[in-house]
């Protein structure tokens, strides 16, 4: 082979490892979108759910609750599902009885441990110097 054929076969070599990798990317990226767009699905029957099973106070103040914390938010939203496709809920939840389910989710979370709404202050044992009275002077 001559340096001629060496070059251009260099050439294809690297023109196709070039087309191998933006395969692999648009590969890559296609699942990404494939996930993201299962994941807008989900989120869309979701709100439909709820929409059917909130009277709109009830669904005003879960977004409220939403914008505050969004873990618990989510634990009500899995819970009023849960009840919803077990077929427990008779007619649309109100604002006084979705009060009531945050009360038990918050119970149950404190029950298990995984409440983080508790701050713990832990204060140094000991004397303090107070250096700051030098500074009235």
């Amino acid at each position: 082979m001559s340096d001629a054929d060496l070059e251009e076969v260099g050439y294809i070599r690297k023109g196709r490892l070039t087309q191998l990798q933006q395969q692999q990317q648009g590969g890559a990226s296609g699942a990404a979108g494939k996930d993201e767009q299962r994941k807008q699905e989900e989120a869309e029957a979701r709100t439909s759910i709820l929409s059917q099973i909130l009277q709109p106070e009830a669904a005003d103040r879960l977004g409220r609750i939403r914008l505050v914390k969004e873990s618990r938010a989510t634990d009500v939203e899995n819970r009023l599902i849960m009840l919803a496709r077990s077929g427990q809920l008779r007619a649309k939840v109100t604002e006084e009885q979705l009060k009531e389910l945050l009360g038990a989710v918050a119970e149950n979370n404190e029950r298990d441990g995984t409440a983080s709404g508790k701050i713990v202050v832990s204060r140094r044992k000991g004397g303090w110097e107070d250096d700051d009275d030098l500074l009235d002077l």
